[in-house]
């Protein structure tokens, strides 16, 4: 009970207590996960002014700021990564329970929408969670490069997105995932045409290059990383499909570097030839990336495990 004056008014200086509203602290962690008031307001009905005007009001209520507006969405701040770690299970528990009238414990949960790298999709992410399909998990999968899709997860368009880098900041969690060892092939006329070089990288000048993007990403981090020097060359042939690049290696197109995870079949069966067997290869770590703060749907925490666990073998 608040103490009052002998004229019945608070006394100054005195926080009010006001009980929390468990429409409010919803909406606060839907922004929580998603990391943005335009994908939470989508996520729970709402127009984006109405959740604005929750979060403020929360705010007030418990006089601290929660998030730190940003150009793309929001960032919790640190109070708010402690509010939320306390209300997270009893909200979810009460979702559970006070689920959609006629939900029967048989209804397929919601799909979990998985997006990554193409390349590593289809050769090593789909067959490793497809034992989860007899299991009742649906899937939406989408191909994609980094950058857009981890904007895209920020707003709630994606659950769980395999990224090539580590997002930078608090707005999304990323577990490492796998590393990947790029190698440098041709075609086994080009290793013989090349013969036996004392300079590799000089040699290969005048060999044409295949390569993902004009900007010859992958390719020239492997020069700077094995070769110690800037790669100066254009290609001969862009296609920004990774497998696209492999298949004109493969005919003989010329050379390029590859994950080879994507070519080990190729390198064992010769129709690949490694060019180059460095002691230091370059690698690059793919992280698992999603929103902080516990899903509402079960199945994205059972794909983010069984991914963890499959990336193991890849």
């Amino acid at each position: 009970m608040r103490d009052r004056n002998t004229n019945g008014s608070e006394d100054a200086g005195q926080t009010v207590s006001t009980p929390p509203d468990l429409n409010l602290l919803r909406t606060f962690l839907t922004v929580y996960r998603t990391g943005s008031f335009t994908a939470a307001a989508r996520l729970l009905g709402l127009s984006q002014p109405t959740v604005t005007t929750q979060i403020r009001t929360l705010e007030r209520q418990w006089g601290r700021e929660l998030f730190e507006r940003r150009a793309r969405g929001v960032t919790p701040a640190p109070y708010a990564d402690e509010l939320a770690a306390r209300i997270v299970h009893p909200l979810d528990s009460l979702a559970a329970v006070a689920g959609p009238a006629g939900d029967a414990e048989d209804a397929p949960a919601e799909p979990v929408h998985l997006a990554g790298p193409a390349e590593l999709l289809s050769r090593s992410v789909l067959p490793g969670v497809a034992p989860l399909v007899d299991k009742g998990v649906r899937l939406r999968i989408t191909p994609g490069l980094t950058e857009p899709l981890l904007d895209d997860l920020r707003t709630g368009r994606h659950d769980l997105v395999i990224a090539t880098y580590r997002p930078r900041g608090r707005a999304l969690t990323a577990l490492p995932l796998n590393d990947e060892e790029f190698v440098l092939v041709a075609s086994p006329a080009r290793v013989q045409r090349l013969g036996a070089p004392e300079h590799l990288a000089a040699a290969l000048h005048g060999v044409p290059l295949v390569a993902y993007a004009e900007d010859l990403p992958i390719v020239r981090r492997y020069w700077r990383h094995v070769f110690g020097r800037r790669l100066v060359q254009q290609p001969a042939v862009t296609m920004p499909d990774l497998n696209a690049v492999k298949a004109a290696v493969v005919g003989g197109a010329g050379f390029t570097v590859l994950p080879r995870y994507l070519c080990a079949e190729e390198l064992a069966s010769g129709v690949l030839v490694l060019l180059h067997d460095p002691d230091d290869p370059p690698i690059n770590t793919a992280y698992l990336v999603q929103r902080p703060g516990t899903s509402g749907n079960p199945h994205v925490a059972l794909v983010r495990d069984h991914l963890l666990q499959a990336a193991r073998d890849w």
